[in-house]
This record gives C-alpha cells, sequence and structure tokens, in this order.
C-alpha cells in the first residue's frame, strides 16, 4: 500500500522539522571543494531606469533549479487482533508492514559537475532521491551531506557540464530588494514568482528550536508554497541570495510570509559537508542573555548601547581561558556588532575552532578588549574525550548501580560505538581520577585532560584499576 504526499517548506505552527543526522565523512580522501560562481557586488546602485520585463534575467537561471523526488520507506508493527490472541496466545506474533511515502521538493544546482543545495527536510530519511532537471532530464542522487541545525542538505548527481546558478553576498541584501522564487510548488512543473525582501535576520522564528538550531532567515513575500521547500531566492541579477525554506501559514498555502536561508550561510555549512562531510562550529563557553535597557543601565552601558549579556562561563571553556566574567556586556566580536544572543550565538558557530576574536565588552561601566581563541563546538554537552560521555555520581545513581560508597568521580554513561576510546572506556566505570588529582565534575576533568597520555584512576565491576588514554 503506497501513500503519497507533497514535502511543504517548513509550517510555523502547523509542522515542524523531522531532521536526519548529520552525514559522516567515509575514510577516504576529502573530496575538494566545489567550484562555486561568485558576484559580491550589490543588485543595484540606486539610479536603475524603468524595467518592463525579468525575463533575460531568469531564464537561464531557470534552468540550474531542479525537482527533488524522494522516496522513504515506513515500517509499522501490526498488533495482532485482541481476540485471535484468545485463541492462539503468543503462538501468532506482531508483524511488520511496510509502505512507501513519496515526497517533492526543489534543489538548486551551484556547481557544473552536480552538487546541489537544497533542504535537510526536502531529503530526511529518504532511501531513494530522484532529481529531475529542466530539461526533464532524471538522475538518481545520492545525499552528500546534512545539517540538522540550518535545515541545509546537499545532494550530487552523476553529470558534468551542468548549468550551474552564481552566488551573490546574501549580506548585501536590503530590505525592499527584488526577488524571484523559483520551484516547484505542488507539483505543478516550474514556477517563478516575485516579491522583495520583506525583514532580514528573523531569528526568533522557533523552526529549529527542536535542535538547538540556528536561525537567520531572509523574509520574502514572493509566493512559496508546498514543493518550493529547497528552491532558489534569486535577486534581479538572477544570483543565488537564499534557499527557500519556510512559511507562515495557518492555510498551509502562501499568505506572503516565506522565509528564505541566506546564501553565504547556505554555502559555507555546504562547503564543510562536502570536504569533511560533518559540519564544525565554533564555541565560546558562555551562557548569555540578551541586554534590555534596564539591565544595560545598571550594568553602566552608554545610553542606547545594545549588546549581550554573559551571565556565566563553563569551567575550562574559551570564555574562561580568555577572562570574560559574569556580568561583562559584549557589544561587538572584531568589530561586528551583536545586539542579542541569536546574533552572537550565530556569529561565534559560523566560526571555524581556532578562530581568534575580540570581544568588545563593558565590565563596571568602563570598555574592554579580550582576545579569545575559539574551540570546537561538540553537539554533546556532557561529553569529556571524543564519543565518552560523563556525568557527575550522585548518591541515586551509586544505589542504583550498587556502587561503594566510599567511590567518587564522574560516571561514564555512554561511549559511541566509533569512539577512539571504546576499547578502554564503557559505560558504568567510574572516572575517580585524572592524572591523579581527582574529578567531581566535567569543567575540573576537561581542565585536567592534556594532549598526548593522560592517567585514568576507574572504578569497574568492583575494582579500582589504571589506565592510560591518549588524547589527541
Amino acid at each position: 500500500m503506497n501513500s503519497k504526499s507533497v514535502s511543504a517548506p517548513i509550517i510555523l505552527a502547523l509542522a515542524i522539522l523531522a531532521l536526519v543526522p548529520e552525514v559522516r565523512a567515509a575514510e577516504a580522501p576529502a573530496p575538494a571543494k566545489p567550484v562555486l560562481h561568485f558576484d559580491r557586488s550589490p543588485v543595484s546602485d540606486g539610479k536603475n531606469g524603468l524595467v518592463t520585463s525579468y525575463a533575460d534575467v531568469i531564464d537561464p537561471v531557470r534552468k540550474a533549479v531542479v525537482s527533488i523526488n524522494s522516496t522513504k520507506t515506513i515500517r509499522q508493527r501490526v498488533p495482532v487482533n485482541p481476540l485471535l490472541r484468545q485463541f492462539f496466545g503468543d503462538q501468532l506474533p506482531e508483524q511488520d508492514r511496510e509502505t512507501k511515502e513519496e515526497g517533492l521538493g526543489s534543489g538548486v544546482i551551484v556547481s557544473s559537475d552536480g552538487y546541489i543545495l537544497t533542504n535537510n527536510h526536502v531529503v530526511e530519511g529518504a532511501d531513494q532521491l530522484k532529481v529531475t532537471l529542466s530539461d526533464d532530464r532524471t538522475f538518481t542522487a545520492t545525499l552528500v551531506g546534512a545539517d540538522q541545525k540550518t535545515d541545509i542538505a546537499v545532494v550530487k548527481i552523476d553529470a558534468t557540464n551542468l548549468a550551474c546558478i552564481t552566488l551573490a553576498d546574501s549580506d548585501h541584501l536590503r530590505v525592499g530588494d527584488i526577488v524571484f522564487a523559483i520551484g516547484n510548488p505542488l507539483d505543478v512543473g516550474e514556477t517563478v514568482t516575485m516579491g522583495i525582501v520583506s525583514a532580514k535576520g528573523r531569528n526568533k522564528l522557533g523552526l529549529l528550536d527542536d535542535v538547538g538550531g540556528y536561525e537567520n532567515f531572509i523574509q520574502t513575500d514572493a509566493a512559496i508554497n508546498m514543493g518550493n521547500s529547497g528552491g532558489a531566492l534569486v535577486d534581479a541579477k538572477g544570483r543565488l541570495v537564499g534557499i527557500n525554506s519556510a512559511i507562515l501559514s495557518p492555510s498551509r498555502g502562501s499568505i506572503g510570509i516565506g522565509f528564505a536561508i541566506p546564501i553565504n550561510l547556505a554555502a559555507n555549512i555546504m562547503t564543510s559537508l562536502i570536504t569533511t562531510g560533518t559540519v564544525t562550529r565554533g564555541y565560546l563557553g558562555a551562557a548569555m542573555q540578551t541586554a534590555t535597557a534596564d539591565i544595560a543601565e545598571q550594568l553602566g552601558l552608554p545610553k542606547d548601547s545594545r549588546g549581550v549579556i554573559v551571565t556565566d562561563v563553563t569551567a575550562g571553556g574559551p570564555a574562561e581561558k580568555a577572562g570574560l566574567q559574569s556580568s561583562d556586556v559584549i557589544l561587538a566580536v572584531n568589530d561586528q556588532p551583536v545586539a542579542s544572543v541569536e546574533e552572537l550565538r550565530l556569529l561565534v558557530a559560523e566560526m571555524a575552532p581556532g578562530t581568534k576574536v575580540i570581544m568588545k565588552a563593558v565590565r563596571d561601566g568602563k570598555p574592554i578588549s579580550i582576545p579569545v581563541t575559539l574551540e570546537k563546538l561538540t553537539e554533546n554537552p556532557n561529553e569529556l574525550i571524543t564519543g565518552v560521555s560523563v556525568q557527575h555520581l550522585t548518591d541515586e545513581l551509586r544505589t542504583q548501580l550498587n556502587i561503594d560508597a566510599r567511590v567518587t568521580g564522574l560516571l561514564v554513561t555512554a561511549v559511541a560505538d566509533d569512539s577512539p576510546y571504546a576499547d578502554r572506556l564503557a559505560a558504568n566505570m567510574v572516572i575517580v581520577t585524572i592524572n591523579r588529582t581527582a574529578v567531581s565534575d566535567l569543567g575540573s576533568a576537561l581542565r585536567l585532560i592534556q594532549p598526548g597520555r593522560n592517567l585514568f584512576l576507574v572504578f569497574n565491576q568492583g575494582a579500582l584499576s589504571y589506565l592510560s588514554v591518549t588524547v589527541k
């Protein structure tokens, strides 16, 4: 039995993403970066004359927009009828039933050798992907990688000399710029709609809250409907400025409030997925809140200043190492002003680990500049070393696991199968000391670990023993 549905852009208050895990790089040489075409000049100098048609702009762009059909296998356990169970008991096992779910979305060819940008929610969980070009040629596509935190995915088809789109600098977009949305809405065929940039930097929609995502949407009134997900948002020069992703609508149809992911963000994610198979983000290690006017005044900020208040710093994290303190108010990063937690969080996440930044802040009413070296953001906040999760050993856990009351330290809660330490550490071990110093929390443990060989004292199966753990 087959069921067919059309994959919609994310619809606020109606449907939220179900996202796929990040795709890990295979054990093979890293692929080369795709050859992308950029034109970073502003779309207008403000002196344009009357325009009666955009056909010459749109015609070549349409060739770079594709339709993506996904097929997903849904497996369901079918329970045995209770009446039959009375007669046959457990002799009748439950059966599995498979159905096929089909979805439709759009994508944009960004390189002539077949790399295609789309949304993560277009390809999530798909067993098979088919890409149809504007000339009706169809290819089987492979998923290169997907990032649930930005709703970006990259697929590839085995083809060359494809028409591809030129990428603009989305930071140059202005509210009021003309834009076109191109995709395959409702499976009617390739469609172009026109509007303007209605707003920029929409970062409080809550579309990606479930996955701790990063929002920085372009808002447009160009009509976006079901099936437009992953399609192109282009400017009046025919350059790609965004990837269509979501609409706000109580009716599941366009009411003129659509959202696209800026191409600058999408291109960075795409390049990382292609070259490494995953996305690496910068990490500051600080809890923060947006400064309101009344709080800012009490913290000594100049009148009408906007910024982000540091409420806490993570032990052993980059912020603590650099000297950031609770109640510091960050005004800018590398001279780029930040007015909210969302802006600062995205700015840091887009930077590579190891990047040195200057935090311009106010402390006790006085301006300060603090250099910070960002580290790698781990998706698991309880990770001690790669693939090893820990937590403080509480009395409750000690009782549950029958651990001697004299044992203190960090309980290993999980060890990933692909962790380089899976041959030494295991769940329910207790790390008592690291390099002969007792540990009781994650922060102190992280400060004790050094690159190279480390000496762990662990409690396992009723006995204490030393382990040599080499950390890269």
